[in-house]
Order: structure tokens, then sequence, then C-alpha cells
């Protein structure tokens, strides 16, 4: 009976151990599954976070390409509005030239016995010097063209030309972008010449400049100088506009 009794009891221990053994396998396998899964969570999680983030950059991407492309275009559209505002001008100032251009008049008196006061400059060579400012201008050399139109009104400060070389020096001086002596040029026009036909188109381009220089109070202020001096004008239109889009 003792050795029956031993025999069961041995027996009995082995099939405890055996199943523990089972036991702690399984659950070493279920834990491996559950870490797997939540692996593989991490993993999607992951790996959807990455694409959302190049999806974003590349959308991102095209925005900032269509901006560029869109300030391209508005760039190109305003460089070819610029250029048909000054071809207009240049061409209108052709024009009014016609009618302004003093006329050389065959002398009646012997020029020793007039008086140095009656005796002016050469009216055919001041519509020249006048003419290869403007076709300085015309040609794009900006920088020639100002010390052209600069000495033409040194030379010629009493001629019917000098209102439209200073409005022009001011245009040439704002085309290389120096809006500070553009300024200066064009205040002139306004002070000096304020009654000739350039007075106006001077206050319009000081706002211009003034816009530039990121000055709202100043701008406001020129063009309604041009509305309240130049009433009736394509400039006080022009300058009503303006101000309408602020």
């Amino acid at each position: 009976m003792r050795r029956l009794r031993l025999v069961l009891l041995i027996a009995s221990l082995g099939a405890t151990q055996a199943q523990a053994g089972i036991f702690d396998d399984e659950e070493a396998r279920r834990q491996l599954t559950d870490f797997r899964i939540k692996t593989e969570a991490r993993f999607d999680q992951q790996a959807k976070a990455q694409l959302e983030l190049s999806a974003q950059i590349q959308r991102q991407a095209d925005e900032i390409a269509r901006l560029r492309g869109l300030l391209e275009t508005l760039g190109y559209k305003q460089e070819v509005g610029d250029k048909r505002t000054q071809d207009f001008y240049l061409d209108l100032d052709s024009r009014l030239r016609k009618f302004e251009t003093p006329v050389a008049a065959a002398p009646t008196a012997d020029p020793a016995n007039t008086p140095a006061a009656a005796i002016k400059g050469d009216p055919v060579k001041e519509s020249q010097d006048y003419e290869g400012a403007l076709n300085q201008f015309k040609a794009a050399k900006y920088k020639e063209a100002a010390v052209a139109f600069a000495a033409f009104v040194q030379k010629y400060p009493d001629s019917s030309l000098a209102p439209n070389a200073q409005y022009w020096l001011g245009n040439a001086w704002y085309a290389q972008r120096d809006c500070k002596r553009a300024i200066e040029a064009q205040s002139i026009v306004t002070t000096k010449y304020p009654d000739s036909a350039k007075a106006p188109d001077a206050w319009l381009a000081i706002a211009t400049c003034q816009q530039e220089l990121g000055n709202p109070t100043g701008v406001k202020r020129s063009l309604e100088t041009v509305i309240a001096k130049y009433p009736n004008t394509p400039a006080a239109e022009s300058a009503q506009q303006r101000l309408k889009k602020k």
C-alpha cells in the first residue's frame, strides 16, 4: 500500500508540473501575440502620420508653386501696364511738345545791338537736347536719361519744356527704384511749375513712390491734393479711383 501511494503521489506531481509547463507556454504565446498586435498598431499609426505629413508637404509645395505663378503673372501684367502707361505718356509728351516747342524767328535786328536779357538760347538746340534725353528714356537707359534731363533743366530753366524735363527726370529716378530722388524731382514740378500740364501727374508719381516707401498718410495727402488742385483732369480721376481702393 505504501508503494502504491508513493507511485500515485509521484504521478500526481508529474501531472501538475506538466500542466504548469503548458500554462507557461500559452501565457508566453499570448503575451507575444499582444505585443505583436500593439507593435503593428503603432506602426500603422506612424505610417499614417508620415503619409499625412507627406501629403501636407506636397499640398504646401503645390500652393507655393501656385502663388509663385500668380506673382509672376501679376508681375508681368504690372510690367506690361507700366510699359503701356509709359508709352502713353511718351506719346502724349511728343504730341504736346509740338505745341510747346518755341519756334525760331528770323532776326530783325543786329544781335550786337540787342540787350543781353533779350537774347535767348537756340530753340532748335533746346529741342534737340530734350529729344536726346527723351530718347535715352525710351531706350530704357534711365541712368543716362536722368543725367540728360538734369542737365536740360539746369541749362534751360525757363524753357517751356523744363516742366516736362523735370517730370521725366523724376520718372528716370523711379525707374532706377530711387524713390527718394524721384519724389524730390517731382516735388520741383509741383512747386516750381504748379500750372504746368505735368504737375498733376507729378503728384500721382509722388503718391506712387510714397506707397512703395510705406507712407500711406503721404499717399492719401498727395492724392487728395491732385483732386483739390486739379479737378476734372485725368489725374484727378485716377486719384479718386486709387483712394477708393484703400
